[in-house]
């Protein structure tokens, strides 16, 4: 007769299944604070203490029934600590008398194979996996629990209120607020593909509206690049009624003008003058001498 695995080990394991059970079919932390869980939580524990009191009386009985010998093996076992005693049987090394009522009675070259059991801490972590994938095919078949769509959808949702929280709460760039910045230019190239692309062609290179790439400028109404490409694409221009005013009109934000003046920065400023050249339009209005 073997020593019984304590009653708090137990509790413990069935805390750890329901804990993951109920992630997996709930699929959020918010089951922690729901009383069903709590409730599952304590009629286990009821449950598992009830079964091990039984397992008490039923282990009296079969105490009563062992010679003196058995009954002083069993109570040295049973003070050796619990999970010492789980480490020697996980890992534990057959002694010789042991080895030789376990010998096949074959070998080779003076190789005898022994017929050793499995390990119980594989066996345990076999027979956990075998249970873990049940409970996950149950769960991936009849829950939404680890399907990318659902999770992807979720994820956007939350990412799509924190902009919106984010724009409500910040001021949009004006062109004095208004900065270059290099991780603005992707954004900024989507507006420009959006709304200029039909007049100032691909990459600016100019089409019905003047080339973007060269240093040749209509209108300069400010000191700096940037500052000159906020203005116009806000304000529009006196000189070609063609170019609307984008941010007056309400068409682009702040934040859109801020974007596409960092992508058109980009282009005739950041592009090599072989790339610029290629392809453009011809130079229209005056030669630009912009301040950094």
């Amino acid at each position: 007769m073997k020593p019984r695995t304590p009653v708090y080990i137990t509790i413990a394991t069935i805390f750890v299944i329901l804990f993951i059970v109920y992630y997996m079919f709930v699929q959020s932390g918010s089951f922690l604070t729901s009383a069903y869980f709590w409730g599952t939580v304590v009629i286990s524990i009821i449950l598992a203490m009830i079964h091990h009191s039984i397992g008490d009386l039923i282990e009296n009985d079969k105490f009563k029934k062992l010679s003196d010998a058995e009954k002083h093996a069993y109570l040295e076992a049973k003070k050796t600590p619990y999970f010492k005693s789980l480490y020697e049987s996980a890992f534990k090394k057959q002694s010789s008398s042991e080895e030789k009522d376990i010998l096949i009675d074959h070998g080779f070259d003076g190789i005898m194979e022994l017929d050793n059991q499995l390990p119980k801490w594989w066996l345990g972590l076999f027979w956990f996996g075998v249970a873990y994938c049940v409970v996950y095919l149950i769960a991936y078949g009849f829950t939404d629990f680890a399907h990318q769509g659902k999770e992807y959808d979720e994820e956007y949702k939350a990412q799509t209120a924190s902009i919106a929280e984010y724009m409500k709460n910040t001021p949009p760039p004006t062109i004095e607020t208004a900065v270059y910045s290099a991780d603005n230019i992707a954004a900024g190239e989507e507006v420009f593909k959006t709304n200029c692309v039909s007049c100032h062609n691909d990459g600016g290179k100019g089409g019905i509206g003047p080339n973007l790439t060269d240093n040749f400028w209509i209108n300069q109404p400010e000191k700096t690049l940037f500052k000159n490409v906020f203005h116009m694409v806000e304000n529009g221009s006196q000189n070609n009624p063609t170019m609307q005013a984008f941010g007056k009109n309400g068409v682009l934000t702040g934040f859109d003008i801020q974007n596409v003046a960092a992508y058109i920065y980009h282009i005739n400023q950041e592009q090599s003058p072989v790339t610029q050249a290629q392809g453009g339009a011809a130079p229209q209005g005056t030669e630009a001498h912009w301040e950094k």
